[in-house]
């Protein structure tokens, strides 16, 4: 099983789902994965890379160093000349499971 199906496959394990087959479906189709009845209000697609940006990576340091308890730690991209509303929120999947639940939480 190559790499990137390996992840979706994982991923899609921890939200209780199914990783969707490429077969069949056209590029932003259907998302990468179907997952389990707690989850389907998400819509996820997996990038499963070599390398994660180091500035990303210390972004999530800076925000778990800065959390006090209660609060989530996440890190908020924006394009320059882009509107607030279509920044990407990022948070660690084990955060996710530590507030939204499911199969592997905390």
């Amino acid at each position: 099983m190559t790499r990137w199906k390996a992840a979706e496959t994982a991923i899609a394990k921890r939200l209780g789902g199914k990783r969707v087959p490429i077969s069949g479906r056209a590029r932003g189709d259907v998302p990468d994965i179907e997952p389990g009845v707690e989850f389907e209000w998400l819509s996820v697609e997996v990038k499963n890379r070599e390398a994660v940006p180091l500035w990303l990576l210390d972004g999530m340091k800076q925000a778990h160093a800065a959390a006090k308890e209660g609060q989530l730690p996440v890190v908020i991209l924006h394009k320059v000349g882009t509107r607030y509303s279509d920044s990407i929120l990022c948070l660690s999947m084990s955060d996710f499971e530590l507030w939204f639940g499911g199969p592997h939480a905390l």
